[in-house]
């Protein structure tokens, strides 16, 4: 058994998560993003997609980027392109 480091439940199925060489212990998905996601630069949500990043920031999508004044990111690929 294992101890969620979020929430403290004491649970026999938890996983363990290693980011830079450092082991995490979580009990589910939600208290695992809760701990390591970054946040939006401009509306602070939990970036659980690929999101968007312009030098050291990162965004959840192109329109917050852009009310930060970063131009030039885009939230997809334009049709046809490979």
């Amino acid at each position: 058994m294992g101890r969620c480091e979020v929430c403290g439940n004491d649970y026999e199925r938890t996983m363990e998560i290693v980011v830079a060489s450092e082991r995490h212990t979580f009990d589910c998905f939600e208290c695992a993003i809760h701990a390591l996601a970054p946040r939006c630069e401009h509306c602070g949500c939990r970036v659980i997609g690929h999101g968007v990043e312009a030098g050291e920031m990162i965004f959840c999508c192109a329109a917050c980027a852009q009310q930060e004044g970063i131009r030039g990111l885009r939230d997809h690929v334009e049709a046809g392109a490979v």
